[in-house]
């Protein structure tokens, strides 16, 4: 039984004023800013980065050092850092961010600082540091973005996400509050055939404004319906929103073709923060109140497509300055077709994770293994390993068409993509288990990508 939009939205708000959250504040703020003119949303992000370094200065020893070696104390203390400026101080990474905790955390920051952890889907989990702030600007700027699709706060959503397989009495009062703000959530790390076709039942059953899940697990859940011959009859439902990963054009045609809505990306991390989301005129804009996002080329050049290196403007608890993010991205110097000031990207292309290295050297796509699975017929689900340059584990759960002739397909498929030696290594199974964020990626390599090539993986084909 869902509530009153009314009373969801006063229940949420009473939630966040209790957790001294400035949320619904924030949102305000937010809704305000977004019809800022490109010269004032500059200003406004050049305000709060000086405050940002002004904290980092004052409370993360580590930062003040990089900021006294790269010149930049003066400025910082008179406020005068351009977020042009911040090319003079070298970039952080996980790593960095990892091993000098200690120096970068602000545990005096008001409001608490909050520990974290990454899903480590890059093979490096992160544990991190976060403050009322950060929580705020990401559940605000959802909130925002939801509005664009015409999805207020309190109306009735599904969350496709992480859960505990056995639920303790947090758990359960946890469920109770999702409830009491109209949202259902359903498991994204069970998801059987048959806890499907009960999950099918349930949104239908819920009847939302808007689904939000992992794009692999969306994707799967749609699969999974129109072998099912099910169409959900979803009248209240705007809008699918997709996060966790990139989304791949196969996914979106079909959630889209499944559910009747368009998709909107959400592109984000744990560690980084809500860093752009999709709006109804189909860019992807930036939340360019919380976050500097900087594209740079394998040299460490402005590029228009390169790795998302970003500065976190309410990233005070720990802050992150000019952060590599492992995200491949395209830059736009287009201006949102809805009038906003926010910054546009083209799109979100992958993790360097998300590359295929090939005998020969050359850096893949996903999408160029990907689609030799999909073409073949009797493939139900599928997963590629890459475990080296000529060796990848490829799992297939097979669907009634399958036939050796398919396992020979794939093989020579494979091959032609990534070489003649390759050595393919296929195994049939009963299901594929999704990674332990609950995420169900198509393609993990583990070749790294030396040097200058982890950066410029993104720009090769």
């Amino acid at each position: 039984m869902s509530v009153p939009a009314w009373f969801a939205r006063s229940v949420f708000r009473l939630q966040e004023a209790a957790m001294h959250r400035p949320t619904f504040p924030v949102l305000e703020e937010l809704d305000r800013t977004q019809w800022l003119s490109r010269e004032d949303m500059l200003d406004y992000q050049t305000g709060h980065l000086n405050v940002l370094l002004q904290t980092a200065l004052a409370h993360s020893p580590w930062h003040a050092a990089r900021l006294q070696a790269a010149g930049l104390v003066d400025m910082v203390r008179a406020g005068a850092v351009l977020p042009s400026d911040l090319a003079r101080l070298p970039t952080m990474d996980k790593r960095d961010a990892r091993d000098n905790v200690e120096q970068l955390v602000w545990r005096g920051v008001p409001g608490g600082v909050f520990p974290y952890t990454t899903g480590g889907s890059s093979g490096e989990p992160l544990i991190f540091h976060f403050g009322r702030a950060r929580q705020a600007a990401d559940a605000a700027g959802r909130l925002r973005a939801r509005r664009w699709w015409g999805v207020q706060p309190g109306e009735r959503e599904v969350y496709l996400w992480g859960a505990p397989v056995e639920l303790s009495k947090t758990d359960r009062i946890k469920t109770l509050r999702d409830r009491l703000v109209n949202q259902l959530l359903l498991n994204a790390f069970e998801m059987s055939p048959a806890r499907m076709d009960d999950y099918l039942e349930a949104i239908r059953a819920w009847n939302p404004k808007a689904i939000y899940g992992y794009a692999s697990s969306l994707a799967l859940l749609a699969a999974h319906a129109e072998a099912r011959g099910v169409k959900p009859e979803l009248s209240a439902l705007r809008v699918v929103s997709s996060t966790g990963e990139p989304l791949f054009p196969h996914q979106r045609e079909l959630i889209e073709r499944v559910f009747g809505v368009p998709v909107a990306v959400e592109y984000g991390a744990r560690d980084a923060g809500l860093m752009a989301l999709e709006s109804p005129d189909g860019v992807l804009l930036q939340m360019s109140e919380t976050h500097v996002i900087e594209v740079l080329d394998a040299a460490g050049n402005p590029a228009e497509e390169g790795e998302a290196v970003i500065t976190c403007l309410v990233s005070a608890a720990q802050p992150f300055i000019r952060y590599r993010t492992g995200d491949v991205v395209r830059r736009s110097g287009r201006a949102d077709p809805g009038g906003r000031g926010l910054a546009v990207l083209d799109g979100v292309v992958g993790r360097q994770t998300d590359f295929i290295v090939a005998a020969d050297g050359r850096i893949m796509h996903a999408l160029a293994v990907i689609y030799v699975l999909r073409a073949i017929p009797g493939v139900a689900q599928f997963k590629l390993i890459q475990h080296a340059v000529d060796r990848l584990e490829v799992l297939v759960v097979p669907a009634a068409a399958w036939s050796e002739t398919a396992r020979g397909e794939v093989t020579e498929g494979l091959r032609a993509r990534l070489g003649k030696s390759l050595v393919v290594d296929l195994k049939l199974q009963d299901a594929i288990a999704p990674e332990a964020s609950g995420k169900h990626r198509y393609v993990v390599s583990h070749v790294a990508l030396n040097g200058a090539l982890a950066q410029a993986g993104g720009g090769t084909t």
